[in-house]
């Protein structure tokens, strides 16, 4: 089994649920819905907030190189600083799509609680 990477499943799991939305006409499976994307909240939020320590500790480390390239110019340090700066890049590029991405997962559970209160209205 190929392992999915996590842009893309984040990006198929925000295509489905809007299927599903879409889909949903009935109070029960909206509820289970929203269970489920709650659950998914929760786990990428987790991601998130592991994905921001490891990009801070990076900036750290790549800020300590750089001090230390300033007292000490040397090629090796050069060279580990330049990886440092190019993994950094990656993980503030990944971070940056976790971040936007858990926000508009926000924005689809107040989509799913405004389609829940006009489905109990509905029911009334």
């Amino acid at each position: 089994m190929e392992r999915e990477k996590m842009t893309e499943y984040l990006t198929n799991y925000m295509k489905y649920i809007q299927q599903r939305l879409e889909g949903c006409s009935s109070l029960e499976e909206l509820d289970e819905i929203m269970s489920e994307h709650k659950d998914k909240i929760a786990f990428m939020q987790h991601e998130r907030i592991v994905h921001f320590l490891v990009t801070m500790l990076f900036a750290i480390i790549l800020t300590i190189f750089m001090a230390v390239t300033i007292f000490k110019s040397s090629i090796p340090v050069l060279i580990l600083v330049t990886m440092i700066l190019v993994l950094l890049g990656f993980y503030i590029k990944h971070y940056y799509f976790l971040e936007n991405t858990v926000q508009k997962m926000y924005k689809v559970y107040d989509g799913i609680l405004e389609k829940q209160k006009k489905l109990k209205e509905s029911d009334k």
